[in-house]
């Protein structure tokens, strides 16, 4: 191994970057040169080599346009980062790293022999595309070329400097393209991210990771009522309770950027609510997996009712077995429906899945007033 390159990928494994990289058509050397070097198992969460079309594919659920381009390598940078988002349980300096490479092989390319590196983390993404002259390096130097392109951007990612020459030929030029957010709730609203966490003490950031309780609301006002029952939750299971807020719901429109800036300000100060665009709990899951939903009575019975799954039973079983699968249960508070107050008790959940319901005690926790009567006493006022 080249000194330089030694140098630099033991720098990279010395700076806190943690990396899911998949890398496929070159990018052999990259692979070695990271496994190589003490330190590895500090920045690799994963290596993956997804080197047929049917395993690109399968990486991807979806089988791209073209293999070697810049548009698959975002793509895979980006389920990179999910998957090491997911394997770090942290977005902090997590990193997905992708290379979709066509280069020398034992038989003519009619098009460019090129390469494609990606890197998405919780604030930006950036692609680095270079072609290659075409009868200029064997196969094995193409290889190193890419190689060393992928180092470079992994590099930059953990603030590492004085990286290895590229070595490229006067033709050769790497073509950068980057989007960089100016905050967790800008990143949340072009996609980027999953969600976007608001502290009590005024900072936010993406991609947060949380153990405990999630109480999701729409918080049209955010009230007395929410406030007791996540308390009580919290005190039921040893842990903190935050909120959720999703900018999108199944009956209605995308929340107005006013209106949710109005809803998100109603926690300053005071306590953690997490932004989304989860308006299904199987999404909810994969945000937070291993959480504890806390929901009221009629949220708990449109989860196990067919009906909200157009009918559906099996599709109904489905989404609870993927909500299972993230290792996320529910904590049910009793509601009053009509003049009777409904429990866990009220609802027809499914044997296979009883161990993930539990219920909020209504000597723990019992508010007869809800948001929707709240509001119009709110807006007169």
């Amino acid at each position: 191994m080249d000194p330089s390159v030694r140098q630099t990928v033991q720098q990279i494994h010395d700076s806190s970057l943690q990396a899911s990289v998949v890398l496929s058509g070159a990018g052999t050397n990259a692979a070695s040169w990271l496994l190589g070097v003490a330190g590895a198992s500090r920045t690799v969460l994963e290596l993956v080599v997804p080197y047929s079309e049917s395993a690109l594919t399968d990486y991807l659920h979806f089988e791209p346009g073209q293999f070697a381009s810049r548009d698959t390598t975002q793509a895979l940078a980006r389920a990179a980062y999910a998957r090491g988002f997911r394997l770090a349980g942290s977005s902090e300096k997590v990193v997905g790293v992708s290379c979709t490479a066509a280069i020398a092989s034992d038989r003519p390319k009619r098009g460019d022999h090129r390469c494609h590196v990606g890197i998405w983390d919780s604030g930006s993404w950036r692609t680095l595309s270079l072609t290659l002259e075409k009868g200029l390096r064997d196969r094995a130097g193409e290889d190193a070329v890419v190689s060393r392109l992928i180092l470079s951007a992994m590099a930059e990612s953990a603030g590492v400097a004085g990286v290895p020459d590229l070595a490229l030929s006067d033709s050769e030029r790497v073509v950068r393209e980057e989007v960089r957010y100016p905050d967790a709730l800008a990143a949340l609203l072009a996609g980027h991210v999953g969600s976007a966490t608001f502290r009590p003490d005024g900072g936010s950031n993406s991609d947060s990771r949380h153990v405990g309780g999630v109480l999701p609301g729409s918080f049209d006002p955010w009230h007395d009522g929410h406030k007791k029952l996540a308390f009580a939750a919290s005190d039921i299971l040893g842990a903190p309770v935050i909120y959720e807020l999703s900018i999108t719901n199944v009956d209605k429109p995308r929340l107005a950027e006013d209106a949710m800036l109005r809803r998100i300000a109603q926690f300053a100060g005071s306590d953690t609510v997490a932004v989304t665009s989860a308006h299904l709990f199987a999404d909810k899951a994969e945000l937070f997996p291993g959480c504890t939903f806390v929901i009221g009575w009629d949220t708990a019975s449109r989860l196990v009712d067919p009906a909200y799954y157009d009918g559906d039973h099996a599709a109904m079983i489905l989404a609870l077995d993927r909500i299972q699968s993230f290792g996320c249960h529910f904590l049910v508070a009793g509601r009053l429906q009509g003049s009777a107050f409904k429990t866990l008790d009220d609802v027809q959940v499914p044997k296979r899945f009883v161990d993930v319901f539990a219920a909020v005690p209504e000597s723990a926790f019992r508010a007869d007033i809800s948001s929707t009567e709240l509001r119009p006493a709110e807006r007169a006022s």
